[in-house]
């Protein structure tokens, strides 16, 4: 053979072999791109402005409020802190069906990255800013289980520098009970109406002062790029992580935003559209009844702090997604919110009370479609097979 076609060979050979690379990937139309693109951790903006917390971006704050979520001195029990169900090392979940504090809840734990975008928080949405759901679990006899007196003794015991560098001076705590709240707790919850309403009001502002501390920290926890992005910023860049997916994992994420419609609920580069929907999950035998929504837009409108209160640092005019909420309607019956599906892998079991275990039997629940108990499931039938089901577990993976 001559030295000339010998080149020539060596020349072509690279891009024979890029053509047959290139021929086994999927080809993307351009609107499949751009809602591809749409999920992408590349696409997520900076965080919304929480006009109800103007500590919400200070550096100090958040500092103080990371102490406040590790400390178990902030229960009743001294041995429950928020790290305790919102573990870090586990996206800031607990692995367990039903989260444990001081005694069990009827709800799973949802994890914490990417709330600060939600303009409501919990399962049912009866919180509406992040620092208001952090004050939630303090008062929860199952959770935290204290009270507004304990915990701002806790303050004044181990932390009066940083509050009041922060927040200005502590009241006088000195002749208030060491457990009072509106909680519970009859006793704590006795101790609490013997108070003034000065002394209430002067304790209640410590403790919401602690929920927005712990917000700040928690605003700063958002979701790691995983293999999907590095997919995806290659297609949407160039790059050479177009490999990051498995064939499988790739025709999954096709059925994602196609046949599966998933997407129509997770979508956005945090994978939820941060409403509430009745998907027909069935309740756990021996919990109590759970409306899901239908209780929670109740709860929230009534809630002590939420963005119309006068803890809340925003204008009225500033509370626009309390203003126009869908309060009441079937629709909200056994509607809970929708997760981020960021990690989702890593967190079983599923659901809002964790009745499913692996993410397969998930993927049969809504390919089944199944009657809702109470009010109106929103899932169909999908006709899927074993293989394209095993291919959706495969993207989910990648997530």
């Amino acid at each position: 053979m001559s030295r000339t076609r010998v080149l020539a060979l060596g020349l072509l050979l690279p891009l024979v072999l890029a053509g047959m690379v290139a021929a086994r990937r999927p080809a993307w139309s351009d609107a499949e791109l751009e809602q591809i693109r749409s999920l992408w951790i590349g696409t997520l903006e900076a965080a919304p402005a929480d006009a109800s917390n103007r500590y919400a971006d200070d550096a100090r704050a958040a500092a103080f409020g990371e102490q406040l979520f590790n400390d178990v001195r902030l229960s009743s029990n001294g041995a429950v802190s928020c790290a305790t169900c919102h573990v870090a090392e586990r996206d800031f979940q607990d692995d367990r069906a039903l989260a444990e504090g001081v005694g069990r809840t009827d709800r799973r734990t949802m994890p914490i990255a990417g709330t600060q975008y939600s303009p409501f928080l919990f399962w049912d949405g009866r919180k509406d800013s992040q620092w208001a759901q952090a004050l939630g679990p303090l008062e929860s006899a199952v959770e935290h289980g204290g009270d507004r007196t304990l915990y701002a003794h806790v303050i004044a015991a181990h932390y009066r520098q940083e509050y009041e560098s922060l927040f200005g001076p502590l009241p006088e705590l000195s002749e208030l009970p060491r457990r009072a709240g509106p909680v519970a707790d009859s006793a704590a919850a006795a101790a609490w109406a013997a108070l003034t309403s000065q002394q209430q009001e002067a304790v209640t502002g410590v403790f919401v002062n602690l929920g927005k501390a712990i917000a700040a920290f928690e605003r700063r926890i958002v979701p790691a790029p995983a293999a999907f992005d590095a997919y995806v910023r290659s297609l949407v860049e160039g790059g050479d992580d177009e490999d990051a997916l498995s064939a499988d994992a790739i025709a999954g994420l096709r059925l994602f935003t196609g046949k599966a419609q998933c997407s129509n609920c997770h979508n956005g580069p945090l994978l939820t559209d941060d409403h509430f929907h009745n998907t027909g999950v069935v309740p756990v035998a021996g919990l109590p009844e759970d409306r899901g929504r239908a209780r929670g837009a109740q709860q929230v409108l009534a809630d002590e702090f939420n963005c119309r209160s006068r803890w809340s640092d925003a204008a009225p005019e500033q509370c626009s997604e309390l203003e126009f909420m869908v309060a009441e309607g079937e629709e909200l019956v056994r509607a809970f919110k929708t997760p981020s599906l960021r990690g989702v892998s890593r967190r079983p079991p599923y659901m809002h009370a964790g009745q499913i275990e692996t993410l397969a039997d998930v993927i049969d629940h809504y390919d089944r479609a199944p009657a809702a108990v109470a009010g109106h499931s929103e899932l169909k039938p999908l006709g899927l097979s074993a293989k394209e089901k095993r291919q959706l577990v495969a993207y989910l993976e990648s997530l």
